[in-house]
């Protein structure tokens, strides 16, 4: 009896532990007035992004968001991608232009006609990778309004 109960609140103690683990997204070091644009950012961001539920970062969530399982990454203050060129394809969504790069698992999408540079990652398995990109456009418009603004 007593080693089923032993069992039983070694069980108890592993479930309160339990929850959703929080997303690592790699936290971009924008200056310190793009960091308070980034701010206007993270409360118009959507709850759902390509049909999947936002997720906890964990960390600086006022430049970083995720949504779904394997996540989708927003990041917001990134620097100029290496690979844009003057004659670089970018490609609109709702207003907001975007840079694509590929990924060996999925996509980069870099803003372009924001006050800083807003970086989506999705994974493959969220084909077609650029559909999220409908679900963050209306948002991305917002902070594009607030941040003119102010």
């Amino acid at each position: 009896m007593k080693r089923v109960l032993a069992i039983l609140m070694l069980s108890l103690v592993s479930l309160s532990g339990c929850g959703e683990a929080k997303v690592a997204v790699p936290v971009p070091t924008p200056n310190a007035k793009d960091a308070a644009i980034c701010q206007r950012l993270s409360p118009t961001l959507p709850e759902k992004v390509a049909d999947q539920s936002k997720r906890k970062v964990s960390e600086a969530p006022d430049l970083t968001s995720a949504w779904g399982d394997p996540p989708i990454s927003l990041r917001c203050g990134v620097v100029k991608p290496a690979a844009l060129e003057p004659t670089s394809s970018l490609i609109t969504v709702n207003g907001i232009d975007w840079f694509a790069e590929e990924l060996s698992a999925g996509w980069r999408f870099t803003s372009m006609n924001t006050f800083v540079f807003v970086e989506v990652t999705v994974p493959n398995d969220y084909s077609p990778e650029a559909n999220a990109l409908v679900d963050l456009s209306e948002s991305l418009k917002k902070f594009v309004t607030l941040a003119a603004t102010n």
